[in-house]
């Protein structure tokens, strides 16, 4: 897949439902109208005209338009404008095509990661998805689930591995890790694999959209981090942060400016408590020594 073709203009489906979604319920707030007016305009509940401010569900295009003419919209060309967006964000994103394998609580995830400008991860047990080798990738798949079938775990890393070019197309994404050092010990696929991973890591922390920094065990780490999780940022202000925290079968998504603010204060610890990221390729190089 080309470079081109996975950027998408850097906003995928899932940004742009929740883009439109806001401009709906702006423009419904400022005509006055309820949500159960709404409801009632496109023949649906005042539940689902929820769901679609939130840019949780699509759009119909006849259910845009209607809402449009219920709010006064008199502007031919926004109108247009906003018709566009709805049937852009219908598109099926390029990551449906892993759909077999691809658990419904993380599709939301990939179509906003895909639309981040700035994504900064916490993680204490593996590699970020984004900056793990193929092989790596594979062993961390097959972790536990030795029952898979070779082609859905082949479909599996392949999804992951696309899932970086996020990191390298034309605007790439900017990624800050800080990863617990006992990442770099835990011999994910035996020694080889783990060189690999190490030597890569290297080679892309070079990369100025992206900064590693590692959480040296004789560090305390940082009060309330727990677990691993990640903060997602965008340039467009119809999407607030979001937090993102998986789960073994499920993930928790918070957007509420109190909830962000606190894993946001609970990064910026993690980030001091970390050795500096002058002092990175120096530990992944004493961690490849090691092997």
């Amino acid at each position: 897949m080309s470079e081109q073709a996975m950027s998408g203009g850097d906003e995928g489906p899932t940004a742009l439902r929740i883009m439109l979604g806001g401009q709906l319920r702006r423009m419904r707030e400022s005509a006055g109208f309820s949500r159960a007016d709404a409801g009632w305009q496109i023949r649906a509940s005042e539940s689902k005209v929820s769901r679609m401010e939130l840019g949780r569900v699509g759009f119909k295009e006849r259910d845009v338009s209607d809402l449009l003419e219920l709010y006064g919209m008199g502007d031919e060309d926004e109108r247009v404008r906003l018709m566009e967006l709805a049937r852009a964000a219908n598109n099926p994103g390029w990551w449906s095509r892993y759909g077999d394998v691809l658990p419904a609580w993380f599709t939301n995830y990939v179509g906003l990661e895909l639309a981040a400008t700035l994504i900064r991860t916490y993680e204490v047990m593996f590699v970020p998805g984004l900056l793990q080798t193929e092989e790596y990738a594979r062993s961390v798949v097959q972790l536990g689930k030795s029952f898979l079938p070779e082609p859905e775990v082949d479909q599996r890393v392949a999804l992951r591995v696309t899932r970086q070019q996020i990191l390298t197309r034309p605007n790439p994404v900017k990624l800050w890790v800080v990863i617990d050092e006992s990442v770099l010990h835990r011999p994910v696929g035996g020694p080889d694999v783990m060189r690999a991973q190490i030597e890569h890591l290297l080679e892309w922390s070079q990369r100025p959209n992206i900064t590693l920094q590692v959480m040296p065990f004789t560090s305390v780490g940082y009060p309330g981090a727990g677990g691993s999780f990640s903060l997602l940022r965008f340039a467009d202000s119809d999407l607030p942060d979001v937090v993102y925290i998986e789960h073994a079968s499920s993930a928790l998504y918070l957007d509420k400016i109190d909830e962000v603010d606190e894993y946001v204060a609970i990064m910026e610890g993690l980030t001091i408590a970390a050795d500096p990221v002058s002092a990175t390729e120096g530990i992944l190089k004493d961690a490849l020594g090691r092997l």
